[in-house]
């Protein structure tokens, strides 16, 4: 059985932080993302700002307006966070034979086959990282370890903008001194029952028998009694292939020519349809993408029965692009991408790898 390596990335406060990054005067202020402070609402999402108050994700709107009055409440976008995490998840394709989304702002990656940075999954995480921050500046959290529950507790570690490891020779040990609510697995009633069974950290579990574990906890008793032990070989499993593949340049200064636009969308479908063929991946739908100097974002699409090739995108985006104000507005980001792929091909991977953390 081949040893792994595997990747969790937790986006920081994801919906928020697309809240902040879309209104530049949110940021550095306590955000709530969800209904309005007097409704009936519950809180979506909030900065790092607002949980210094105490508030926290499905509490009552009108419970985190007590706590901080003068937060910022402001209503779900969900078609900005399925955009942001759509180029996400392109970015962990690039470096994972396998993932498996979680939520728009979380996944599963496993890198035991990846080359780059010579297979050591700490520097493929660092460049993952990176990635993300550049194309969305959005920052995102890492785990990294042999399993899926190990990573994901590492993710949560070093939050916001963390980067956490923990090898296959420290696994047993942090398990072992790991607070029973840290695990994942174990919600709040859990935890609790658990330490009214003076169960409180990892080697507390670890002391208990499989069959004493199966009469209180049932179904459940087998993840416990291995998780004890740093144990955990749940695969990653690719739910859904790859839905799109695109790329975006920010510029250094707001542009308002369209020729100069142009040529930009010229250098991104290049590139782009580059990768389309490198991956083997035809799409039926172009999407161009516009970020106006006041942050102000559109997209435009054009979608056929046939697959899109690069001469007819060369087309197409020009006149996608007349359907926005660029040129009258001045743009400080464009991106293009493409969707609607057929099915792609599940990895053939037969090598024995060693581990590098």
């Amino acid at each position: 059985m081949r040893q792994r390596k595997i990747i969790h990335v937790d986006m920081d406060a994801f919906f928020a932080s697309v809240e902040q990054r879309d209104h530049p005067e949110y940021y550095g202020k306590p955000l709530i993302v969800g209904g309005k402070p007097n409704s009936r609402g519950v809180v979506a999402a909030c900065s790092y700002e607002a949980r210094k108050f105490g508030i926290h994700s499905a509490m009552p709107c009108s419970q985190a307006y007590r706590l901080c009055p003068e937060a910022i409440f402001v209503p779900t976008r969900f078609e900005a966070y399925r955009e942001a995490s759509a180029i996400i998840r392109d970015i962990f394709w690039r470096y994972a034979s396998q993932v498996e989304p979680l939520s728009l702002d979380e996944a599963y990656l496993d890198v035991s086959y990846t080359e780059s940075f010579a297979g050591i999954a700490t520097e493929i995480a660092k460049a993952i990282k990176i990635a993300i921050k550049k194309e969305t500046e959005l920052t995102a959290s890492a785990g990294i370890s042999y399993n899926k529950f190990l990573a994901k507790v590492a993710s949560d570690m070093d939050k916001p903008d963390g980067l956490y490891v923990i090898t296959p020779k420290q696994g047993a040990a942090f398990v072992q001194a790991l607070p029973i609510e840290k695990f994942y697995g174990v919600g709040p009633a859990t935890a609790k029952k658990m330490k009214a069974l003076n169960i409180h950290q990892g080697n507390d579990l670890k002391a208990w028998s499989l069959a004493d574990l199966q009469t209180h906890f049932g179904k459940s008793a087998n993840y416990y009694y291995n998780i004890a032990r740093g144990i955990d070989e749940r695969p990653i499993r690719s739910f859904s292939m790859r839905q799109s593949l695109g790329k975006e340049v920010t510029f250094t200064q707001d542009i308002l020519d369209i020729g100069i636009l142009l040529r930009h969308f010229e250098s991104l479908t290049e590139q782009v349809f580059k990768k389309l063929n490198e991956h083997k991946l035809q799409g039926k739908n172009i999407t161009i993408k516009i970020k106006y100097s006041t942050f102000k974002q559109v997209t435009r699409s054009h979608t056929q029965s046939s697959p899109i090739g690069k001469n007819e995108a060369l087309k197409c985006i020009p006149k996608l692009l007349q359907t926005t104000n660029a040129g009258k507005q001045t743009v400080r980001l464009v991106g293009l991408t493409v969707r609607g792929f057929g099915q792609e091909k599940e990895p053939q991977n037969n090598v024995q790898l060693d581990l590098k953390f």
